[in-house]
C-alpha cells in the first residue's frame, strides 16, 4: 500500500515521501498516529503542488543548516560533570549536549542529537541530524567537575 509520509520515519522516509509498506502496518499504525496518509490520486496532486511551491524555502533551510553543521563542527564543547576517579556520577546524554550548545548560542532539539551513553571522563564524538541530507559531527570533551 502507497502512503504519503506526515512525518520523518527512521528506516522508512521523510516527510512527503511516498512509500510502500503492508497495508496492516499503514492501516493500524501509520495512519492513525498521524504518520502517514493514503497516497490516493488527488492526494499525490497536492503533494506535487507543495513540494513545487516549497522547493525555493528548502534551498534556503537547507543552505542554514549547512552552515550550522560547519559551525557545529568546528566549536570547542566541553561538559563539566561530577566524577570521581574518572567515572561519572551518571551520564552524558543527548539533552546534555543539546544544553551546552544552548549555552553557546546554537539551537539544536535533543532528539537530533545521538549519542552513546557516556560514563567516563574524555574526548567524544556525536553525531547531529540537522536536515535529511545534512549531519553534523559534534566534539566535545568530558571533564570532572571541581
Amino acid at each position: 500500500m502507497e502512503v504519503i509520509l506526515i512525518k520523518d520515519m527512521e528506516n522508512l522516509g521523510y516527510a512527503n515521501d511516498i512509500v510502500n509498506v503492508k497495508p496492516g502496518y499503514a492501516n493500524n499504525y501509520l495512519i492513525p498516529q498521524g504518520y502517514a496518509k493514503a497516497a490516493t490520486a488527488s492526494a499525490k496532486k497536492v503533494l506535487a503542488e507543495n513540494l513545487k511551491q516549497r522547493a525555493h524555502k528548502d534551498a534556503k533551510i537547507l543552505a542554514d543548516a549547512q552552515a550550522l553543521a560547519e559551525t557545529i563542527s568546528n566549536l570547542p564543547l566541553t561538559l563539566s560533570m561530577k566524577a570521581e576517579e574518572g567515572k561519572l556520577f551518571g551520564t552524558v546524554t543527548a539533552t546534555d549536549l543539546a544544553e551546552a550548545l544552548a549555552a553557546k548560542g546554537i539551537t539544536v532539539d535533543r532528539k537530533q542529537i545521538s549519542v552513546e551513553p557516556i560514563k567516563t571522563v574524555g574526548e567524544y564524538e556525536a553525531a547531529a541530524r540537522l536536515h535529511k541530507e545534512v549531519k553534523a559531527t559534534i566534539k566535545f570533551s568530558v571533564v570532572a567537575a571541581e
